[in-house]
């Protein structure tokens, strides 16, 4: 027996916490009947759970990595009909992404229709480290570097202590290559430190999340996941 609220958020329908809203505004029912105690059990494989009237699928919980393009929107559908995620993920289950990268970003993203996995990874507490490789206007100082490492402060708050590489400088062109490895996910924060030392980023690809690379694909391509990285994900979110 699992609680309802996990049963809901495994199916991939929302984030275990939305689903709790869900229960006591008395939108769910169990075999016909509306359920708004929290903490009911249930048999997800017996009994029908209802959302809104309608069933929940008892989906398959399934893991992609995408190695995102530029210019892609990190989202399952656009009002505007750009591009999205989803749209280079086959699956036959709804999935979404796991956080967001912003459309002029490349790289590594997740997606699934695993609701608590979601949660799980993109939980402020939980501390996964991403690799970004950034080209930057300038040339940054040691100085610099020190404070993206120390944090800067940004208008949500001062950024976590970050790990800061410079990787080459094109003195004709005026600019650099950096890597930045922070483990927060405030929107658009790589962006916004590098704009608070002095140099704009021009160009932004996340290379890593935790133990994952992009490695084996190009722009546009994903793989699933394999078990043994899920589970080394989940404990890497916990530990």
């Amino acid at each position: 027996m699992e609680r309802l609220q996990k049963v809901i958020a495994q199916a991939g329908v929302t984030s275990r916490r939305k689903a709790e809203g869900l229960i006591t505004e008395g939108k769910v029912s169990v075999n016909g009947v509306k359920v708004t105690e929290l903490g009911t059990k249930v048999d997800p494989e017996k009994d029908d759970v209802a959302v809104n009237g309608v069933p929940i699928d008892k989906e398959q919980p399934v893991y992609f990595l995408l190695y995102k393009p530029t210019g892609v929107i990190s989202s399952v559908s656009d009002e505007h009909g750009r591009k999205v995620v989803t749209d280079y993920i086959h699956s036959e289950q709804r999935v979404y992404p796991i956080g967001r990268l912003d459309s002029d970003t490349s790289g590594l993203l997740l997606l699934t229709n695993d609701g608590d996995f979601a949660n799980l990874l993109m939980h402020p507490k939980y501390k996964i480290k991403k690799t970004y490789i950034a080209k930057v206007e300038g040339m940054p100082l040691r100085e610099t570097v020190k404070q993206l490492e120390r944090g800067v402060k940004l208008e949500d708050g001062k950024t976590a202590p970050a790990k800061v590489k410079v990787k080459k400088t094109e003195k004709k062109k005026n600019t650099s290559v950096v890597e930045i490895t922070i483990h927060e996910g405030k929107n658009r924060q790589v962006r916004r430190m590098f704009e608070h030392v002095g140099h704009p980023v021009l160009k932004l690809k996340r290379e890593t999340y935790g133990f994952l690379t992009l490695h084996g694909l190009n722009a546009g391509e994903s793989r699933e996941l394999k078990p043994h990285e899920v589970k080394q994900l989940r404990e890497l979110a916990v530990t």
